[in-house]
């Protein structure tokens, strides 16, 4: 059996530091992702004038309950969570704060949050594109109160306002119309749960009471979605891995990946604390049809590997990864296309056909999730290479490397 340690989660990561600053007293998080995108939320905190501090492996957080110290300039990077929860935070102080990010950020939408902002009084402009970065707030304060949203392209827009929700004067009260990823969401309320706020749902109706936020000491656990290439690494090769710091309590939804493994015939353990896939003899897999709303992130894993199995592939109702770092449906279809397999996608489906993959470059349009996913389907397809394997960076830095340790160890 092959353990494999996964660097902490980016989601949670990224809600904890929101939350860390937010609250009151000082919040210690072991075992944060330390990656690009978490680095450069940190970064705008520090901007805003939190003081954020490295000791070790971990990060701690003095809170400001009253908002940013000063007025800041951020740049956001390509990470959608500084881009989308650091204007929420900032919104609840009072200053003039400006916020723009990479040109791949700069495409992907903000305008659904944003416009819930305006709803709730808040002074902002969109200095370029309407409902893109750049984007600059007035903030003072925000009072709160009932609004509508459309989280249907991103839950990150909820979350945002969730956790706004106890900053605000009255608290808010959030019909939502359409949602997507709703497992993150439960990450976002289970984690206002662990920093002292309850907030409730009522159907499409999400509550959050004014009050504010309690520093705590806070585990961050594994990735699930990174955790996911390792563990179709093992469905395909017909190896075994296990996965510590995962296990049936977690709060990442993206773990329900591994119950897809499972249909395609892997067998599946998940214990308290760990979780272990074991790859068919010869790493067999079945085709099968599967809805992948909730769990989108580990779309390109499954579409990467697909080719390997003994009948067609189809994911369906995924048409918000056609924004995320780039259009993730077309992009598996061009990949996959370049290395022989034929492939059909619509708007929100993506149907790939067995085959045998060839060597090709593959394209990865600056999108660490193309790297890692087909760097998977590798294991059966040597000289695959990309165009941009740096790009990875974003979330897993060290995955090269620790990828290429995990093939010593199978020798393949």
């Amino acid at each position: 059996m092959t353990v494999v340690e996964i660097p902490g989660s980016k989601s949670v990561t990224a809600r904890a530091l929101f939350l860390a600053a937010a609250a009151e007293g000082t919040t210690r998080l072991r075992r944060p992702l330390h990656s690009d995108d978490t680095e450069g939320f940190a970064e705008g905190l520090a901007k805003l004038g939190y003081a954020v501090a490295a000791e070790g492996q971990d990060w701690v957080i003095e809170g400001r309950p009253q908002g940013p110290a000063n007025d800041a300039d951020v740049y956001c990077r390509d990470g959608a969570t500084t881009a989308r929860f650091l204007p929420a935070l900032a919104a609840a102080g009072h200053g003039e704060f400006r916020f723009d990010a990479s040109a791949q950020m700069r495409r992907r939408p903000v305008g659904p949050l944003t416009g819930a902002l305006r709803e709730l009084g808040v002074e902002l402009v969109h200095e370029e594109q309407e409902g893109h970065h750049p984007l600059r707030i007035s903030a003072k304060g925000v009072r709160g109160g009932e609004l509508t949203l459309d989280a249907g392209l991103s839950s990150q827009y909820l979350t945002a306002l969730l956790l706004l929700g106890p900053l605000t004067q009255r608290g808010l009260r959030i019909t939502v119309t359409d949602l997507v990823s709703v497992p993150y969401v439960e990450i976002t309320l289970a984690m206002m749960r662990s920093f002292g706020v309850e907030a409730r749902r009522e159907g499409k109706v999400f509550v959050v009471p004014p009050g504010g936020y309690t520093a705590v000491e806070y585990p961050v656990e594994p990735d699930a979605s990174t955790a996911s290439y390792v563990f179709a690494a093992a469905a395909l090769t017909g190896r075994e891995v296990t996965v510590p710091g995962l296990g049936a309590g977690a709060l990442q939804g993206d773990l329900r990946f591994v119950d897809v493994l499972e249909r395609m015939g892997a067998t599946v353990r998940i214990g308290a604390d760990a979780v272990t896939v074991t790859g068919a003899e010869g790493g067999r897999l079945r085709g099968l049809t599967v809805n992948m709303r909730d769990i989108s992130d580990t779309m390109p894993t499954l579409a990467a590997i697909a080719p390997f199995a003994d009948g067609p592939v189809r994911i369906e109702d995924v048409y918000n990864t056609r924004v995320k770092e780039c259009d993730r449906l077309e992009a598996c279809a061009e990949n996959l296309r370049r290395q022989g397999i034929t492939v059909e996608t619509g708007r929100d489906w993506i149907e790939i056909q067995p085959g045998t993959p060839r060597a090709a470059e593959i394209a990865t349009h600056g999108d660490h999730r193309m790297v890692m996913s087909f760097a998977v389907a590798g294991l059966r397809t040597p000289g695959t290479t990309f165009d941009d394997p740096g790009c990875v960076r974003k979330t897993f830095p060290a995955f090269h490397q620790e990828f290429a340790k995990l093939r010593e160890t199978w020798g393949v």
